[in-house]
């Protein structure tokens, strides 16, 4: 759930925005100056991540880790005032029947929309994230149905948690096309 200064944004998609890579740079520099050496990759994950894809002003950015040491990444990271979202979902999630640890942090308060989630760099759901990302940047039908999507459910959805679950089935019919892009292309981890 948002923290209360998060609240007031409510539930927006709105038309790609061209500044989405610059503000996702930004925030990535932060995170290599608080957590440099921990650093595996940044990745931009997420609708953001997809030009010409119609998201939540909200910046989504992948840390992967070698191993998720979570007293040190939560130490360093609250230093430079994000704060890591408490939710059981933003601490564990679930690809093909098995349970991976991430954290979720929030940024400073007053500071623009975003989510940064740690995961180990070996785990299913930093594949599933990527994959996401490339799958509806290299497919323009899926990625115009998904905004389209993802609009009509703004609509509805009376917080962003009710946002959140409804979008959790319809993402999984999603990463059905996404694997057999995937095996069909070849496409690997970048």
């Amino acid at each position: 759930m948002p923290f209360p200064d998060e609240l007031g944004r409510g539930i927006a998609v709105v038309p790609y925005d061209a500044r989405w890579p610059d503000a996702f740079v930004a925030l990535t520099n932060r995170v290599q100056g608080a957590l440099e050496p921990l650093i595996v990759k940044v990745d931009h994950i997420g609708s953001t991540s997809v030009p010409g894809l119609a998201a939540k002003d909200c910046i989504d950015l992948q840390v992967r880790v070698d191993t998720l040491d979570e007293d040190t990444i939560i130490s360093r990271f609250e230093k430079i005032g994000f704060r890591v979202r408490p939710e059981a979902w933003n601490r564990v999630e679930i690809a093909f029947g098995v349970k991976w640890q991430k954290l979720v942090f929030a940024p400073p308060p007053g500071e623009r929309a975003s989510n940064v989630h740690f995961r180990e760099a070996a785990s299913e759901t930093a594949r599933r994230n990527l994959l996401f990302r490339d799958f509806l940047r290299a497919n323009d039908t899926a990625r115009d149905a998904w905004g389209a999507f993802k609009h009509q459910l703004a609509l509805i959805a009376t917080d962003i948690y009710q946002y959140g679950q409804i979008k959790v089935g319809p993402t999984e019919i999603l990463m059905i096309a996404a694997e057999s892009w995937a095996a069909d292309t070849g496409w690997v981890v970048p």
